[in-house]
């Protein structure tokens, strides 16, 4: 899940009767989509669904934070301020092929305020975890922060040629030219392509000629830094789909508008359309027919308590014909639907941890034979003293570049940590080890779940079936202990397989092994290789086996 180490002290601070440390985590757990993972000092380190990636600021997580202990309820304010005749970007025909899509939004401090440090450091670090979600890694969407009271507007969103193009780039003390950028800064050889268009670069730059940004690759030192005392600041994002750039902007503001500062819209001039920018500086209504939340909760709801749990979600409501009408922010693009508006209000009534009573009945189910299988593999994993995981599918697309696999890719992931569907359980354990540094060793990892393998011929292209896997990590950890393991759990149905000698991408050569069952592949294990230990900073040797169990079931009658 997406995460982000945040000030404790900030984000707590205004609230009436601030939350200790195991408040705050418990808080969280029932009553949000978010998870206080750690707390060390003042710092939070937090981890939220894809979908709620305004609580990965320390604005926005206080917000929610005012609603869920009964401070604030209702849609925060948005201050709000008239545009200038000259606030206004000017789209150029010659970027549309390649990142058409523009959106901003002017924000300016309140009366003797202005940019702070730890305003500047959170913004700049939401701006960051935006990129590698909402924004794919820049791909879809890319954030900007410039100072506007040191530009001249209007701004134009344009293609320069690169010979054109000499700026100092943030971070930088020199100027560069365009030619020397592209081929020697390291943000060019990353995110260039992204921002090319033949011969040019996509560039933003003032009515001066003074140069902001390269997007989506860099700013510029000059009119593209945003510093400590600025009152007024731009932003602003481009990128394929106007959804996502839009989405990408109404997140951004959060952190400020959190502060007290106010909004203004910034006109955006296409060649053949003008967008007024007004989304990003009021709320948008949705509707909740109390149908919908009757379906989703299973039962009907009084009108005061789904208004009462949708103030403390801080979202505006009011009774509506059949329902209620909803004002939702610019930063929760997550709430699309009745849907979601339902889910919203289920959640900010918190889990509750009731007895269950199991009904009688004369026709009581039971596990099927392949669960029972699965089960009773888990419960001999658990008596070898391995601590049962329950991963997604989805794995990040990294790890599976770590490992030398290629699991099947998602056409539009949500982020990317969850880009990829798992083709072994190997990747989920791994990516388990690489999360558990901080503990001692030894550990003991395993899992019983579904991995998804291509499958040319079939409707989807992919395939799911069921595996077994295990690992350890620990001093003197080698490849008899994955031999003995395999061995210890075959011999449950009194089976002995033939191992044999194969080379598997990210074990040690010559410490790898298949197993066969009548002639079946039914397994495979190894010792993971220095290499991909010292990337996930594991300082002991690590073993891994895992079981077919598809493959297995049918040889043992099906069991």
């Amino acid at each position: 899940m997406p995460q982000s180490t945040l000030s404790l002290a900030r984000t707590i601070e205004g609230l009436r009767r601030p939350p200790s440390p195991h408040e705050l985590t418990e808080l969280l757990f029932r009553f949000s989509k978010a998870e206080a993972s750690g707390i060390d000092g003042d710092e939070l380190t937090i981890e939220v669904t894809p979908d709620r990636l305004d609580l990965l600021s320390e604005g926005g997580l206080r917000q929610h934070l005012e609603g869920l202990l009964g401070e604030r309820s209702g849609l925060p304010a948005i201050p709000r301020h008239d545009p200038g005749p000259e606030q206004r970007i000017r789209v150029a025909p010659e970027v549309s092929p390649v990142r058409p899509a523009i959106a901003a939004v002017l924000a300016t401090a309140p009366p003797g305020g202005s940019l702070d440090v730890g305003l500047l450091g959170e913004l700049v670090r939401f701006q960051e975890i935006l990129h590698a979600t909402l924004g794919l890694d820049r791909r879809s969407a890319s954030l900007g922060i410039y100072p506007w009271e040191r530009l001249h507007p209007p701004i134009r969103y344009a293609v320069r040629p690169l010979r054109e193009i000499r700026f100092t780039p943030l971070g930088g003390t020199a100027p560069v030219d365009g030619p020397a950028f592209f081929a020697g800064h390291p943000m060019a050889a990353r995110y260039g392509h992204l921002g090319r268009v033949g011969e040019g670069a996509l560039v933003l730059e003032d009515r001066s000629g003074e140069l902001l940004s390269l997007p989506p690759i860099l700013n510029s030192a000059t009119g593209g830094e945003a510093r400590v005392g600025d009152r007024v600041l731009l932003l602003e994002s481009t990128g394929r789909r106007s959804a996502r750039v839009e989405d990408a902007v109404g997140l951004l503001e959060l952190p400020l508008v959190a502060r007290g500062w106010s909004l203004s819209p910034v006109h955006v001039e296409h060649p053949e359309r003008a967008e007024t920018g007004e989304c990003f500086v009021r709320p948008r209504t949705e509707r909740l027919p109390a149908s919908a939340l009757t379906a989703v909760a299973g039962a009907p709801w009084e009108s005061t308590d789904a208004i009462r749990e949708l103030g403390r979600a801080r979202l505006g409501a009011d009774p509506a014909e059949s329902g209620w009408s909803v004002d939702v922010p610019p930063w929760r693009p997550d709430l699309q639907g009745p849907a979601d508006l339902a889910e919203e209000v289920l959640l900010t009534r918190g889990l509750e941890i009731g007895s269950a009573r199991l009904p009688a009945s004369r026709r009581r189910g039971r596990r099927l034979p392949a669960q029972a299988f699965r089960r009773g593999l888990r419960e001999r994993l658990l008596g070898l003293g391995f601590v049962p995981l329950f991963n997604p599918v989805l794995v990040a697309g990294s790890i599976g570049t770590l490992l030398g696999r290629d699991p099947v890719a998602l056409a539009n992931p949500v982020s990317l940590e969850l880009s990829h569907l798992r083709d072994a359980l190997l990747l989920s354990l791994v990516q388990s080890l690489g999360r558990n540094v901080r503990f001692g060793y030894p550990q003991r990892l395993s899992e019983v779940g579904p991995v998804v393998l291509r499958a040319p011929g079939s409707e989807t292209g992919a395939r799911t079936v069921y595996h077994a896997g295990f690992l350890i990590a620990g001093e003197g950890v080698g490849f008899s202990d994955a031999a003995a393991t395999l061995e210890y759990l075959l011999r449950r149905w009194q089976l002995v397989g033939v191992r044999e000698p194969v080379e598997l991408a990210s074990t040690i050569p010559g410490r790898a092994a298949r197993v066969r069952l009548a002639g079946e592949p039914i397994a495979e294990m190894g010792e993971l290789h220095p290499s991909v230990l010292d990337h996930l900073g594991v300082p002991v040797p690590a073993v891994y086996g895992e079981l077919d169990l598809d493959a297995l079931a049918p040889l043992l009658g099906g069991s």
